[in-house]
């Protein structure tokens, strides 16, 4: 079973919201996860990203991969995270 960090579209006609969930790669987009580990708003300025670190870095030492675009998210929260 693969395993993945990925999005999962919720919200309204042009008003999207996505949760970042760990799910089978085999599952749907929107359907089964095994677990929530943040959400990520793109519509507001800027946008807003929320991450539970922990869980995240819990699932990859499990082998979890990331999309391209979680992975993405993921560097920009830890390079805001980082003290100047």
């Amino acid at each position: 079973m693969a395993v993945k960090i990925r999005l999962a579209r919720h919200g309204a006609k042009k008003r999207p919201f996505y949760r970042i969930v760990v799910a089978n790669s085999e599952s749907p987009r929107d359907g089964r996860f095994l677990e929530i580990v943040g959400t990520y708003n793109p519509v507001q300025n800027p946008a807003e990203v929320r991450l539970n670190p922990e869980r995240v870095k819990y699932w990859m030492d499990q082998g979890a991969i990331p999309t391209d675009t979680v992975k993405n998210l993921l560097q920009q929260e830890s390079a805001a995270n980082q003290p100047a």
